[in-house]
């Protein structure tokens, strides 16, 4: 971990695949009150609601169809890369990275090696793994700057456990 390298720096964009309803824009943009954002969101619903975000800027399509020419400062998942199943990782790992002028943040569920878990009575819907690791194997100039944990029994910020990590391109 880069100890010296300031934590977030300054971020004027932001692209979240798998943006859902928008509850991770809507938090960015009230920490960032002039974050221009994008979101993709495959959901009808979901990126109706995330569309009425100020400042956001929704594309109603796949992770995998995406496509665009504009770049961010930041991109970023959160309970997104869990879901995806193991042989298309790569596509997303390879848009996060293409899409990021500097920064990607993980927040998804962590284990030391792949694993698929059980959901709902269900196979092949959720897997854990060391995503943020994967990327800086794939992308030997991205490193890690800072990862914490998130933890479902904290009184005042109560989620699921996930470990978030902060990824920085290398100029």
């Amino acid at each position: 971990m880069d100890k010296d390298c300031p934590r977030g720096g300054d971020i004027s964009s932001c692209l979240e695949l798998g943006a859902g309803a928008g509850l991770n824009l809507r938090a960015l943009g009230m920490l960032f009150p002039k974050l221009q954002m994008t979101g993709v969101e495959i959901n009808q619903k979901a990126a109706g609601v995330c569309a009425k975000i100020q400042r956001v800027k929704v594309l109603r399509t796949s992770i995998y169809d995406y496509q665009s020419e504009e770049k961010f400062d930041l991109t970023f998942t959160a309970g997104v890369l869990i879901a995806i199943a193991p042989e298309r990782l790569l596509e997303v790992y390879d848009k996060l990275y293409h899409y990021s002028k500097k920064y990607i943040v993980l927040a998804e569920y962590y284990n030391p090696t792949p694993v698929e878990i059980v959901y709902h009575g269900q196979t092949g819907q959720l897997f854990k793994r060391d995503f943020a690791g994967e990327i800086m194997d794939r992308f030997p100039d991205v490193h890690l700057v800072d990862y914490g944990f998130v933890y479902h029994r904290d009184a005042h910020f109560p989620a699921d456990d996930v470990n978030w990590f902060l990824l920085e391109k290398r100029a």
